[in-house]
């Protein structure tokens, strides 16, 4: 199957994706994409709407100590190693980027808690960059419908942006989190309601 016959087929199933976290702007993205390693969207939700009441800038958060941001974020798991590079990224905005998001991948990879994988959601949400963020979901279906043979983020990252034009990967990788959340699931896939059968490896 064609790359523009899976794109036109995404499409049909997710015309308008939207990231499933909740922000307002884009330090609580920031802020929010790392708290979600390891953690549902669902969850970090719940947290970051109680969190974001009071402290939605890098200024308000560095307001907290460790402990009183551990306690609040605390349900979201690895809250200790979170905390830290929340309060640790909070710092760098400040001192090196005047308190706001850079728009730059290099520049994201430098903070505190930012892999690849984050700062590739934060440039292609907040910025509409192009990027392929690659999640547990997105490498299992790439996997699963032979995109990529890997199990290496960075490894599906590159074979997706061979395999797809740059003006579609922003888009692209979050059809592919909802396909793999919602059809392409992890345990009992909904097959049946599945259009990329015929390509699929696990068929």
């Amino acid at each position: 199957m064609e790359a523009k016959e899976i794109i036109e087929k995404l499409n049909a199933l997710f015309p308008d994706p939207k990231c499933e976290l909740d922000y307002k702007n884009n330090y609580e993205l920031l802020v929010a994409v790392i708290l979600s390693a390891q953690c549902t969207d669902k969850r970090v939700n719940i947290v970051s709407k109680e969190l974001f009441k009071e402290y939605n800038t890098p200024q308000k958060m560095l307001t907290l100590s460790q402990e009183e941001l551990e306690e609040k974020i605390h349900s979201c798991g690895f809250y200790h190693n979170k905390a830290k590079n929340i309060l640790s990224m909070s710092k760098s905005l400040i001192d090196n980027f005047n308190g706001e998001v850079p728009n730059d991948l290099t520049q994201l990879q430098s903070l505190a808690g930012v892999g690849r994988k984050t700062a590739n959601v934060v440039y292609s949400e907040a910025f509409k960059g192009d990027a392929i963020a690659v999640d547990t979901h997105v490498l299992r279906v790439s996997n699963r419908l032979g995109f990529v043979k890997t199990d290496k983020t960075y490894d599906c990252e590159r074979g997706l942006m061979e395999k797809f034009d740059k003006k579609d990967w922003g888009k692209l990788h979050i059809q592919l989190v909802h396909f793999g959340r919602y059809i392409c699931k992890s345990q009992k896939p909904l097959c049946q309601d599945c259009p990329f059968k015929q390509i699929c490896v696990n068929k």
